[in-house]
């Protein structure tokens, strides 16, 4: 199902989505709702309890997922990788990068709220 919403947007973003759409071959709608969706895929840090942001500053990947990052990063410099395996490596990069820059919001909101001490 499908609902028409009306929303006022800076202009700003109205460019960004509009090159996103260009750039893409999609409509502007697809590209504003994928950035919604995505947007409300995580929880606002400044939302969460001091727990849940501490458990964020804190998060660590498993140790598997770590040990096949490792792996592809090892067999990426030997060139051994196939194309399907590439694309594992990309996707675990962008994912291990995402879960780097969440963390670094999380311990920033954490020292604003004076949960951790301010990095020097």
């Amino acid at each position: 199902m499908v609902e028409k919403v009306t929303v006022e947007l800076p202009e700003e973003l109205v460019r960004q989505v509009r090159t996103a759409a260009s750039r893409t071959h999609r409509s502007f709608d697809e590209v504003l709702a994928e950035w919604i969706r995505r947007a409300g895929g995580e929880p606002v840090l400044e939302w969460l309890s001091d727990e849940e942001l501490l458990a964020v500053c804190d998060d660590q990947p498993e140790a598997s997922a770590e040990d096949a990052l490792s792996d592809l990063l090892e067999r990426n410099q030997e060139g051994s990788l196939g194309v399907d395996e590439r694309l594992r490596l990309d996707e675990m990069m962008r994912t291990y990068r995402a879960g780097l820059v969440r963390k670094a919001q999380a311990l920033k909101v954490a020292v604003n709220r004076g949960l951790r001490p301010r990095l020097n």
